[in-house]
C-alpha cells in the first residue's frame, strides 16, 4: 500500500514490542475467508433472518433510536456529516467549527491543502475507534481488522503531517482534529456508544460505523477530485487514490462481516 508503507513480511515497532505487518491484501482476504466460511456453516440454517442494514442505514437508525429516547419523535434524522459531504464539497468537505489557513502553492491548490488537513482529523477519530476493539471484547476477525486500520491510518497521519510541512502549511493540532466533523465521522453520542459496548454489540457497531466512516472519506476524495485544477500534485494523487481503493476494500469486507453477523443472529461469524 502505497500511502501507509505497508508491505508483506514487514514488522513496524508498536509500544514495547514489534507488530507484524502484512499486506492491505493479505489481511483483508484472512478477514473475507474467515466470513465466507461462517457464511457457508449456515447458509440455510436462519429462518428467514433479514440481511444485516447496509452502509449509512444502521447509523440513521441509531440517530432515530436516540431521537426517540429524547423525546424527539419528529426530529430529522439524516447521516452525521451528509451536508458536509455534498453541500459543503469545496476543498474536500470544509471541517466543522476548525477554519485553518490554507494557501496555494508550485503544483497544488488550497482544496488540496484543506483535504490532507481535514483527512488528519478523519483518520484521528478512526484510531480512536480501532483502538477500542483491544479493550472491548472483540471478535479476533474484527480486532485484526481494526489493528490495520490502526496502523495503516496512523502512517497515513504522518504522510500527511510531512505533506503540509514540506509545504508550509498549517499541521492542526490535536485539539483542532478533535474539533473537526468531517464527512462520515461519528458525534459524540455515536462514540459514547461504540465505547460503551462489548463482545458482539461492539463487533456490530464497530462494523456499522466504520462503514459510514470510509464511505465519508470516499466523499471528501470525491469532492476533491471535483475541484478544478485539485489532486495533480503527485505525492497527494498517489495517496489520495490509495485511500480510496483502501477504503473501498475495507468496506467490501467489512459489509461482509457485517452480514455474517446478521445471519448468525450476532452469535458468530
Amino acid at each position: 500500500m502505497g500511502a501507509s508503507q505497508w508491505r508483506s513480511g514487514e514488522t513496524r515497532p508498536r509500544g514495547s514490542g514489534l507488530v507484524k505487518v502484512v499486506g492491505r491484501t493479505g489481511i483483508l482476504a484472512a478477514c473475507l475467508a474467515a466470513t465466507a466460511c461462517g457464511a457457508r456453516g449456515v447458509a440455510g440454517a436462519t429462518d428467514g433472518g433479514a440481511a444485516s442494514p447496509r452502509v449509512g442505514e444502521a447509523v440513521q437508525s441509531h440517530e432515530h433510536e436516540h431521537a426517540h429516547a429524547s423525546g424527539q419523535e419528529h426530529a430529522h434524522t439524516h447521516e452525521p456529516g451528509h451536508e458536509h459531504a455534498h453541500g459543503q464539497a469545496h476543498g474536500g468537505g470544509h471541517a466543522h467549527g476548525v477554519d485553518l489557513p490554507a494557501t496555494a502553492g508550485p503544483g497544488y491548490t488550497v482544496a488540496d491543502v484543506q483535504f490532507m488537513q481535514h483527512m488528519i482529523g478523519h483518520h484521528a477519530q478512526a484510531v480512536v475507534m480501532s483502538a477500542m476493539a483491544r479493550t472491548h471484547g472483540a471478535s479476533e476477525q474484527v480486532r485484526a481488522l481494526a489493528e490495520k486500520i490502526d496502523i495503516s491510518q496512523q502512517d497515513e497521519i504522518e504522510l500527511m503531517e510531512r505533506w503540509l510541512a514540506e509545504r508550509g502549511q498549517v499541521v492542526p493540532t490535536e485539539e483542532q482534529r478533535n474539533a473537526m466533523f468531517m464527512p462520515g465521522m461519528l458525534t459524540p453520542e455515536q462514540m459514547a456508544q461504540l465505547d460503551a459496548a462489548r463482545g458482539r454489540e461492539f463487533d456490530r457497531l464497530f462494523l456499522e460505523f466504520m462503514i459510514y466512516h470510509h464511505q465519508g472519506a470516499l466523499d471528501m476524495v470525491e469532492a476533491l477530485f471535483a475541484e478544478p485544477g485539485s489532486a495533480q500534485d503527485p505525492d497527494l494523487f498517489r495517496f489520495v487514490t490509495d485511500v480510496d481503493a483502501d477504503q473501498r476494500d475495507e468496506i467490501y469486507v467489512m459489509q461482509g462481516m457485517l452480514d455474517m453477523l446478521a445471519a448468525t443472529g450476532g452469535s458468530e461469524f
